[in-house]
């Protein structure tokens, strides 16, 4: 992202960098949402965290008026007894962070979860998701016994259905808004208003991260709308809407949501595959396979070959073998023409071998012969301690 204006909290005020605050949702007090930990409609047995991975379509847009106070629920449905469980978990573990009552600001700038405005906003999924699985790179814990937290499916689905007894507004209809803004316009509003307090690419600064990818991948652009435009009052994050023109605040959202994707590895550079192009050609003892223990003798020996990490981007991005590039199985026939036809390649993956031999396939359909599989697996190159590598590069 390229700096276009002044990095310092006090440009444009300080409760101003504030700007995105309320967005974060449960961000604020830490990893990829198991579609296990999703919250069924309804389910009261103490079972380990289960549920369905339902489309968050329901978030998109802020439309609605929410003006008009509502009456608080009857405790989310809570009957007495499991009112005092929820209670007895938030007292626990939560209010320590989030205040006594909701309030927020306890500790680790945590937002308010009482907030009207939030609530009318949030699904009952983007709060579940934050209690169970937390805030990757946050200091929001998962909570979920599924990520060696206390709490089960039943007790974090009584804390959803307490915090939503809190809420005091209508809900806002967030289906219907379509986000038209351009990420790097968004970049000057960004560090001018909410910088300061998020952090330079909404990793989080004095206030929550609003770039955590499980927190992107239940907030909608709606949600973010509605979030930047309200506000939360009664907090330190203000309402932008009337500060921030329509378009800049649109921008502001495409720019969040920018960041919920990872960097992928650049397919075109193929060409330039080839390890050590100045050594001997690899020996190869069977006509399809290649043993784990043989392709490291063979890297320590400089030999000139291609390793292909046939898995899909995000795997290799994880951790890969290391000067390993990145060729998903299923992108064989639109990639192979950029390799070279004299060069020994070795594909892999974790299956150990289902994926890397699709690969190897495509490849060979596509006229390259030169082609083995790593035989035990990716995995195993792992257990062994072998050299490996994460992000897009080597």
């Amino acid at each position: 992202m390229m700096i276009i204006c002044d990095t310092t909290r006090s440009a444009l005020g300080v409760c101003a960098g504030a700007a995105l605050l309320m967005v974060s949702a449960l961000s604020t007090c830490s990893t990829d949402t198991d579609p296990s930990d999703l919250p069924p409609a309804n389910d009261d047995d103490d079972d380990d965290d289960a549920g369905d991975d339902d489309d968050d379509d329901d978030d998109d847009g802020a439309t609605a008026d929410t003006s008009n106070d509502t009456e608080p629920s009857d405790h989310g449905g809570l009957d007495e007894e499991e009112l005092a469980l929820a209670w007895a978990d938030y007292d626990q573990y939560c209010a320590i962070c989030h205040g006594d009552e909701g309030e927020g600001y306890k500790a680790d700038g945590a937002n308010a979860l009482a907030n009207g405005h939030f609530l009318a906003a949030a699904t009952d999924q983007l709060i579940y998701d934050g209690i169970a699985h937390g805030r990757v790179d946050t200091p929001m814990s998962a909570w979920s016994v599924n990520r060696g937290g206390p709490l089960t499916h039943a007790a974090i689905d009584r804390l959803v259905k307490l915090i939503r007894s809190w809420e005091t507004l209508e809900p806002v209809d967030t289906s219907s808004y379509v986000n038209e803004g351009v990420p790097e316009r968004g970049e000057g509003p960004w560090q001018a208003f909410c910088m300061g307090c998020h952090g330079l690419y909404g990793e989080g600064g004095e206030y929550m991260s609003v770039a955590a990818p499980n927190f992107l991948d239940h907030a909608s652009d709606g949600f973010l709308d509605f979030s930047v435009r309200k506000g939360r009052p009664g907090t330190v994050m203000p309402a932008f809407e009337g500060l921030l023109q329509p378009r800049e605040i649109a921008d502001l959202v495409a720019l969040m949501r920018s960041w919920s994707f990872i960097e992928v590895p650049d397919h075109d550079s193929l060409g330039e595959a080839t390890l050590n192009p100045d050594g001997d050609d690899p020996t190869f003892d069977d006509p399809r396979f290649v043993a784990v223990d043989d392709l490291k003798a063979m890297m320590d020996a400089e030999a000139k070959m291609i390793i292909l990490d046939a898995r899909p981007p995000s795997d290799y991005v994880e951790r890969h073998i290391k000067g390993a590039k990145s060729l998903p199985f299923y992108l064989a026939s639109q990639h192979a023409a950029k390799l070279p036809d004299d060069v020994w390649i070795v594909t892999y993956c974790a299956c150990p071998h289902a994926e890397s031999e699709a690969l190897a396939d495509g490849l060979i359909a596509e006229g390259l012969q030169r082609v083995r599989v790593l035989d035990e697996g990716f995995r195993v190159w792992l257990d062994r301690g072998y050299p490996s590598s994460s992000g897009v590069g080597d």
